[in-house]
C-alpha cells in the first residue's frame, strides 16, 4: 500500500563501478550497502523525514484493520471469515474500519513523493535497482508463507495453481491475467506502472521542469484513457491511481523546491479527480462507507502531507517511526489472506476485538523479523549481485 502503500528508498550515495578495464566475472561491486536504513525517509539535505514513516504505518493499519473488520465480505451473513456480519459482532469497530481501505489510496500518495526524492540526482540503473532491493525479497517471503498458511488452513481462500503461484514471483502476474496469490498484491501492478512511467523522466534527468510537466502530460492522459476505449491507453495510464501518485509527487516538488501557484494548482487537480476515484469505487468495490467521509479523510492526510512538504513535522524525530516504517511493507504483503484464515479458526476462543488486535500484532512482529532477517540480507545480496552485473554490461566489448 498499498504503500495501497511508499518504497523507501537506499542511502542516496554513487556507485563508484567506472573501471578501466572490463570487470573479472566474479568482481566485488565497489559500494557497501546498509539495508537497515531503508525505512528512513530521507531529504534532499539527508535528513530523515520520520513523519511518513509514521503516516505510512497508520495507513497499513487501517488498510489491515478494514480487511478483518470493515469490508462487505465479512458483513455478509455465513461468510467465511466471521460467519455472521462483522456489524453485529463489533457494529462500533466495522464503523470507523469501513474507511480503512483509503489507506491504499494514501500509500500512493506516499510513493510519489518518495519515489521522486529517492530519484533525484540517480540514474536509471540505480533507479531500477533501488526498486528490485526494495520491492522483492519481502514479496518472494510473503507468496511463500500465505501459501503455506493457505495450505495449512484451508477453507477460506481458494489456492491457486502452482504454476500461477510461480508466476506470482515476477510480480507481473496481473499484466499475464492471473489471479494474485493475495488480494493486496493487486495495488502493486499500480506501483509498477508508475515507476516504467516515471523511468522516463528518471532516464532523461529529472528537473522540476521536467516533472511538472510529466504530471501534466500524465494527468490529462488519466482523462482522456476511461472515454477512450483504448485498452493500452488504460493501461499505461492507470487512470484508477495515476491522481495519487501525481499529488506526490507535486507534494515533493514543493518539499524541494518551495510552493508556488502552479504546484498548489496541481495539488488541487489531484484532490478533485482524487474523490472522484473516490466515489468510483465505493460504488464499485466497497459499498460500506459514505463518499463524504472518505473525502473527509482523504483531504486531513493531503493536508498533512504539506505539511510534511512545507516543513512543519520537521521536529518529529521519534526513532521508532522508522521501526515502524520498515515494518509497513511486509505487513501489508502479508496480512490479508493469511490473517482472514486465522481469525475463521480463531473466531469462536475470544472477543472479536481483541482477536483483530492479536492478530495485527501478531503480523507487526512477523513484518520486523522479515525486515531484519529477510530483507536486509537479500537486500544486500541483490545490490551486490546487480551492481556487478550493471558493470560487466557497461564494460562489455561485445
Amino acid at each position: 500500500m498499498q504503500d495501497a502503500e511508499s518504497r523507501r528508498p537506499m542511502p542516496r550515495r554513487i556507485v563508484r563501478d567506472g573501471l578501466q578495464q572490463p570487470l573479472p566475472p566474479l568482481a566485488a561491486p565497489t559500494e557497501q550497502v546498509r539495508p537497515a536504513r531503508h525505512a528512513a525517509v530521507r531529504d534532499r539535505a539527508g535528513r530523515r523525514l520520520y513523519a511518513i514513516d509514521g503516516i505510512r504505518l497508520l495507513a497499513a493499519l487501517m488498510v489491515a484493520v478494514h480487511h478483518y473488520a470493515g469490508t462487505r465480505r465479512v458483513d455478509q451473513p455465513g461468510n467465511r471469515i466471521w460467519d455472521r456480519p462483522v456489524s453485529d459482532i463489533m457494529p462500533t469497530v466495522f464503523r470507523f474500519a469501513s474507511y480503512g481501505w483509503i489507506g491504499v489510496e494514501i500509500f500512493f500518495v506516499i510513493s510519489g513523493f518518495v519515489i521522486c526524492m529517492s530519484c533525484w540526482g540517480r540514474s536509471p540503473r540505480q533507479f531500477f535497482t533501488s526498486r528490485v532491493i526494495r520491492l522483492y525479497p519481502a514479496y518472494w517471503f510473503a507468496i511463500v508463507f500465505t501459501t503455506a498458511v493457505l495450505v495449512a488452513l484451508p477453507g477460506v481462500w481458494d489456492r491457486l495453481r502452482t504454476r500461477d503461484v510461480l508466476l506470482n514471483f515476477t510480480m507481473l502476474q496481473s499484466g499475464s491475467g492471473v489471479m494474485n496469490v493475495d488480494g493486496v498484491y493487486w495495488t502493486l501492478w499500480s506501483e509498477l506502472r508508475f515507476y516504467l512511467l516515471f523511468l522516463i523522466v528518471v532516464w532523461s534527468g529529472l528537473t522540476y521542469r521536467k516533472v511538472v510537466v510529466f504530471c501534466c502530460v500524465w494527468g490529462a492522459a488519466a482523462m482522456l484513457a476511461p472515454i477512450s476505449k483504448l485498452p493500452l491507453l488504460e493501461l499505461v495510464a492507470n487512470p484508477e491511481g495515476a491522481w495519487y501518485f501525481i499529488a506526490g509527487l507535486s507534494l515533493y516538488l514543493m518539499h524541494r523546491f518551495g510552493q508556488d501557484l502552479l504546484l498548489w494548482g496541481v495539488l488541487a487537480m489531484a484532490w478533485l479527480m482524487g474523490q472522484r476515484e473516490l466515489g468510483i469505487r465505493i460504488d464499485e468495490v466497497e459499498h460500506v462507507s459514505g463518499w463524504r467521509g472518505s473525502v473527509l479523510i482523504f483531504t486531513v492526510f493531503l493536508l498533512a502531507m504539506v505539511a510534511v512538504a512545507l516543513g512543519a513535522t520537521d521536529r518529529v524525530r521519534w526513532r521508532w517511526l522508522v521501526t515502524a516504517g520498515a515494518l509497513t511493507y511486509p505487513l501489508y504483503l502479508m496480512h490479508y489472506a493469511a490473517g482472514t484464515a486465522m481469525i475463521n479458526r480463531l473466531r469462536d476462543t475470544m472477543d472479536a476485538r481483541l482477536l483483530v488486535v492479536c492478530v495485527i500484532a501478531g503480523f507487526m512482529l512477523l513484518s520486523w523479523l522479515v525486515h531484519r532477517f529477510v530483507e536486509r540480507p537479500a537486500a544486500r545480496v541483490l545490490k551486490r549481485g546487480l551492481d556487478t552485473s550493471f558493470a560487466r554490461l557497461r564494460n562489455a566489448s561485445v
